[in-house]
């Protein structure tokens, strides 16, 4: 007879496996410190700490009894309306704070929005490579995460032809993830636009994940025209993250935006698993949104900066090829055909001091590969990463 804990776990939850990040962490407590200081380039962290005014409005507000009270459950208003208001300015469109949700964090508002469109059984589109916490969730609801592959030939942008391929009756939702995680790679929006034109025709949804829209490369200011117009009341779902453009992950501020029916729907999941989000954070924000816009300005070019020093560090070493680069990654194909990737990201992390995740972690066919979060350092850091790679034999 079957004793103990596991007699009642849930096998969807028992079948997942263990947060991959911690389980790299732990290669580098082997690393001896022969090529200097450790270099962890695995989390998708804020290289730069949060702006000092945010921090002090932080603070007073933690400090206010107020602010330890419950909050709607959907957000504070003055966050949802100036969250809106941008979402308008930005896409040139017409968003109301009544179709928004705060949320803590984005993993939060990817795992509403997937209970929201999809129940045991059904299936959702994930870009392949995915980012894991995705994939994970989606196997812990019982929900299938279909593979639609992104290859490294056409930059691992999605194609709606592949797409079309593999939709069926058991499809409730395409995940796009822009700038992407892991590969950093930018879709252009005559892609998205096409693939929110694909899911109306095949009435789905388009769930289009934007933590990263704040690190666009230079130029480019409106992602996507998915929000012009009304259409995409029916269709679209977008999810964001205030973490990484603010530098505050550890407040766990994400935010939904869909329709407001939708989000009287996404009320009920989220009274159940968060009933408000932090609120710290949440008195700051709206503040924040137009205060530090110079200052958010700033960080993208600083990484947007880093992402060509790690491509002159790599330069040299043309066995280490750099297929995707972008917003906060990079995605790369070690020079070890064969060998899986995680012999290669340990042995880096063991010999070498450098900290990158497998492909393996990012799904089917990519033991080829490295990402690497080449945000987390300074350029100085990574312009040193030359000799850290130079000569690695497995």
């Amino acid at each position: 007879m079957t004793s103990g804990p596991e007699k009642s776990i849930n096998p969807l939850v028992a079948d997942v496996g263990s947060p991959p990040i911690p389980e790299a962490q732990a290669w580098t407590k082997r690393y001896e410190g022969a090529f200097g200081p450790l270099i962890n380039l695995s989390q998708a962290v804020p290289g730069n700490a949060p702006h000092a005014e945010l921090l002090e409005r932080m603070a007073a507000i933690a400090g206010d009894a107020a602010g330890s009270q419950y909050g709607p459950i959907n957000g504070d208003a003055p966050l949802r309306q100036a969250y809106a208001a941008e979402l308008s300015r930005i896409y040139e469109a017409r968003i109301g704070p009544e179709d928004t949700a705060v949320t803590a964090g984005c993993n939060m508002a990817f795992f509403v929005a997937m209970m929201l469109l999809a129940h045991r059984g059904d299936a959702v589109l994930l870009p392949t490579p995915w980012y894991f916490n995705h994939q994970m969730s989606l196997d812990m609801l019982g929900i299938e995460p279909r593979p639609l592959p992104c290859r490294a030939d056409a930059g691992f942008v999605p194609r709606v032809e592949d797409a079309e391929a593999v939709i069926d009756d058991k499809v409730r939702a395409v995940v796009l993830v822009t700038p992407n995680n892991p590969t950093g790679a930018v879709y252009p929006a005559h892609v998205i636009e096409s693939f929110a034109q694909l899911c109306r025709k095949r009435g789905i949804y388009l769930v289009i994940d934007e933590t990263y829209r704040d690190f666009l490369p230079q130029g480019m200011n409106r992602p996507h025209g998915l929000f012009v117009g009304e259409e995409w009341r029916d269709t679209v779902i977008q999810l964001y993250s205030f973490s990484k453009s603010y530098a505050i992950p550890g407040h766990r501020t994400g935010a939904i935006a869909a329709d407001a029916g939708l989000i009287e729907q996404a009320a009920k999941i989220l009274d159940c698993i968060q009933i408000c989000a932090p609120r710290t954070a949440q008195g700051a924000l709206p503040w924040a949104i137009d205060g530090l816009r110079d200052w958010r300005e700033a960080n993208r070019a600083e990484i947007n900066g880093r992402a060509q020093v790690f491509q002159d560090a790599l330069a040299p070493l043309p066995e280490w090829k750099i297929e995707s680069v972008g917003a906060y990654f990079a995605y790369l194909r070690h020079p070890f055909p064969g060998r899986q990737a995680q012999q290669v990201a340990e042995k880096l992390a063991t010999e070498r001091g450098v900290l990158c995740l497998p492909g393996s972690y990012f799904g089917p066919g990519q033991e080829g590969h490295l990402r690497v979060a080449i945000a987390n350092v300074g350029a100085d850091v990574l312009s040193g990463l030359t000799e850290r790679f130079r000569g690695l034999t497995l």
